[in-house]
């Protein structure tokens, strides 16, 4: 049985580790933009060297005075004005509301994942010290519980950016891939998920015996 929970327990501090790095970083998808390379995460957007938050507005951007602002040529200016037009074009065409919809369901759904995945590792800690608090509720159960929660939410995040990615962005841009940020949000999925496995065999190992404890 303490096997199975350091197992899960394991694969829950990696799992929730990786939840972080996945939702924090700004690489889960990447594209080029005439000819330059740009990506995007859940909370910024980064065309070039520089980046913006997800929720500023392109025009906005656009209204600062490249130029100065970077202190580029006038050519690199225009340049990136012009990414940023091709930008702000595809954004509007799309629409700000449901795209604003979008980021904040993704975002909802994968801080959600790490919150559970934390509860999930207090509640394995608790069942592998085998401390006296919530004697009426098993240790293990509960934590496996949270486990699968996180799963469930990363899930749903994943793939609520995986069909708006390809139903809209994908089709906007040839060249584009998912990147590293996407994928260490399918491992810490995985993670999660055996973490709930084993925290589910510990807790029948403990049930076993405990109905086959003469009484």
């Amino acid at each position: 049985m303490y096997s199975f929970m350091g197992g899960g327990l394991f694969c829950a501090w990696v799992g929730t580790i990786l939840l972080v790095v996945s939702t924090a970083t700004d690489h889960w998808m990447q594209y080029r933009l005439s000819g330059s390379l740009a990506h995007q995460g859940l909370w910024r957007y980064c065309l070039g060297s520089k980046c913006y938050l997800q929720t500023d507005s392109i025009g906005e951007a656009l209204g600062q005075g490249l130029g100065h602002a970077w202190g580029q040529s006038p050519h690199r200016s225009g340049l990136k004005g012009h990414l940023f037009c091709r930008w702000r074009t595809l954004w509007l065409r799309e629409g700000k509301g449901p795209a604003q919809a979008y980021w904040n369901a993704t975002r909802a759904f994968m801080i959600l994942s790490s919150l559970c995945a934390t509860s999930g590792i207090i509640m394995g800690i608790l069942a592998l010290a085998q401390q006296p608090s919530f004697a009426r509720l098993s240790r293990p159960f509960s934590a496996g519980i949270m486990f699968f929660a996180s799963t469930f939410f990363v899930l749903l995040a994943l793939a609520m950016y995986t069909g708006v990615t390809v139903s809209f962005l994908g089709r906007r841009f040839g060249d584009w891939r998912f990147s590293w940020s996407y994928i260490v949000g399918w491992v810490a999925l995985l993670m999660t998920f055996f973490a709930g496995i084993f925290y589910m065999c510990a807790y029948r190992m403990h049930e076993c015996r405990r109905l086959s404890t003469p009484r």
